[in-house]
């Protein structure tokens, strides 16, 4: 046979190079939180993705280019959460309000592993430049849609008030993960939504119907 005909067919290779990829990648993140990111290395990362050194060092030339593509990976989760959601909310507003919050406080994106890993990537960001790149990039989609949301209840607020609205609910929300983070034995993921939630009833009292009713399903 020749070269062209045991070929693998391109779309064959991007798949199964896009798969290798994703597999570095979740390693990376169990490396994170297994040694901290100072001690996760490229080859770290191979022995917890079950492949050579050199496969790593092919897809991300270095350690720096891993950790950088991870983090951009785990925003990239966070922000498909989050859309998700408010595509599943519909159009109420004070739906899409409470749908936004609750995704934020989801077994999929606020759990220890996960949590470990935010805190371990915000803690370099003074130092390393890409790590504040990448999330400033995807902070300002998220920021856009929680003041969106916002918007659309309080119809009749200036800009600033909806802009100072969302920053105190993101803000909570922020400081739950910590809690979560650091004092696991002492919060719980159902209690910091329901606090945050009942923050954002107090501040917008349009979403205090469907949280006493079908908004705490």
């Amino acid at each position: 046979m020749t070269n062209q005909q045991t070929a693998k067919p391109r779309k064959e290779r991007k798949e199964n190079a896009d798969k290798r990829r994703q597999q570095l990648l979740d390693a990376t993140w169990r490396s994170i939180a297994e040694n901290g990111l100072s001690r996760t290395t490229l080859a770290t990362v191979a022995a917890q993705a079950e492949l050579s050194q050199g496969v790593a060092v092919f897809y991300f030339k270095s350690k720096a280019g891993l950790l950088t593509e991870a983090l951009r990976d785990h925003y990239a989760r966070y922000q498909a959460n989050w859309e998700r959601a408010l595509s599943e909310a519909g159009s109420d507003p004070a739906d899409r309000l409470i749908a936004l919050i609750r995704a934020d406080f989801d077994a999929d994106i606020c759990n220890p592993e996960a949590l470990s890993i935010w805190y371990a990537f915000w803690g370099e960001q003074k130092f390393t430049p890409d790590y504040a790149q990448v999330t400033a990039e995807f902070d300002v989609a998220r920021v856009e849609a929680m003041r969106a949301a916002c918007a659309a209840l309080m119809t009749s607020a200036p800009e600033s008030e909806i802009i100072r609205t969302a920053e105190w609910i993101d803000t909570f929300s922020d400081g739950f993960w910590q809690r979560l983070h650091v004092l696991p034995s002492d919060y719980d993921a159902q209690r910091c939504l329901d606090e945050t939630l009942q923050l954002a009833a107090h501040l917008i009292p349009q979403i205090a119907d469907q949280l006493n009713g079908s908004g705490r399903r």
